[in-house]
């Protein structure tokens, strides 16, 4: 009854409040605001109106490979950490394990996974505590907690070296897991991570009370709206990813759901990883797709800083020189997901890079 008390203070103006929060907003939100005044053009229907909900894990959202549960404890409450461990076809060359983005969960390395396993790789794809099927305690969220927890699912399944590829926001959450365990990452490979630039130096701290009223103020089209700014040539299979939000805001729990949005955003806001890069011993490939401008928290940002921000071209290259042992490879096609817009392209480049012998 704690946390139910605790959402319904924080939530309690949400009804009055517009917005969006979506974690890593790309598009400026007060634009999808004022596409719906009546001077322009009508909105785009809800096409989910009607869709059953969500409850907090998901329990009736299909994942392409079988879900496994791993308790632990995270900041002392007992947890359960979902995940898919999907075996290599023929002989295994390796472990893989992959960090999913904020606004995203496991199941969306899907056409990774079939590739990896395809190229003899055993795929293990966890969602981290506060996400997808997991979890998603009251607490204060960091990196290294996240980082801490997966290792312990690791060493539940008697794996002791996998190589890495994570992307948006698990790139920082892979970085800090590469640096508080190097011993166990043998191939680093970072797609669009977030990141690559510290989002404390111009994006003001916001309480959880104005975040959790922005997130609760989220629409199925402002959502769609946002997931746009992803994905520079949006297809109707994107469409899942809208699916399940609103299928989560007609369930019971979306205000939990939303919380853990809230304070994951948090953990994003108040811990760098930028000044972790050059500390990476093993080698790392950094693939980035070209036509991403994600910016972190855009909306509160100054429009001047903002100008600065998100140019993923640009960090990369940086990153690439930051990085000891760091190898580039751009996509111009894309955006902020790569291996879902353009997935043939980026398996090659994961294999390649991955088969190669370390120097």
């Amino acid at each position: 009854m704690k946390v139910d008390l605790r959402i319904l203070r924080l939530i309690s103006a949400a009804a009055i409040s517009t917005g969006l929060l979506a974690g890593c907003a790309g598009v400026d939100s007060s634009q999808a605001v004022k596409s719906a005044e009546p001077k322009t053009a009508a909105p785009a229907a809800a096409l989910y109106t009607n869709a059953p909900g969500l409850d907090l894990q998901l329990s009736d959202w299909a994942y392409p490979y079988p879900v496994r549960k791993f308790s632990t404890k995270f900041q002392q409450q007992p947890v359960s950490m979902a995940y898919m461990d999907v075996p290599a076809v023929g002989k295994t060359r390796g472990v893989v394990l992959m960090f999913h983005g904020k606004n995203f969960a496991s199941d969306y390395w899907a056409p990774v996974i079939a590739g990896l396993t395809q190229a003899g790789y055993r795929v293990i794809a966890p969602d981290q505590i506060g996400f997808g099927k997991s979890s998603k305690p009251d607490v204060k969220y960091g990196f290294d907690e996240l980082a801490s927890t997966t290792r312990q699912l690791l060493n539940s399944l008697g794996v002791r070296k996998v190589a890495v590829v994570a992307n948006s926001m698990g790139g920082m959450v892979a970085v800090r897991f590469a640096r508080l365990y190097p011993q166990t990452v043998s191939k680093l490979v970072l797609e669009n991570p977030l990141g690559l630039e510290d989002y404390s130096k111009d994006i003001p701290p916001q309480a959880n009370e104005t975040l959790l009223k922005l997130e609760m103020a989220q629409t199925e089209q402002s959502y769609r709206q946002f997931l746009k700014s992803y994905f520079p040539n949006w297809k109707p299979e994107y469409e899942k990813f809208v699916e399940l939000y609103a299928r989560v805001k007609n369930g019971p729990d979306y205000a939990r759901y939303s919380l853990a949005s809230v304070l994951t955003y948090q953990m994003i806001a108040a811990q760098p990883t930028v000044q972790d890069l050059p500390g990476l011993s093993m080698p790392t490939l950094l693939v980035i797709g070209q036509k991403d401008r994600t910016v972190f928290g855009r909306r509160f940002a100054p429009p001047e800083a903002v100008k600065a921000l998100g140019n993923f071209p640009e960090l990369g290259r940086k990153a690439s020189q930051s990085i000891p042992q760091a190898k580039l490879v751009a996509i111009d096609q894309a955006g902020h997901v790569p291996h879902v817009e353009v997935p043939e392209v980026f398996n090659q480049a994961v294999i390649e890079f991955l088969n190669t012998a370390k120097p």
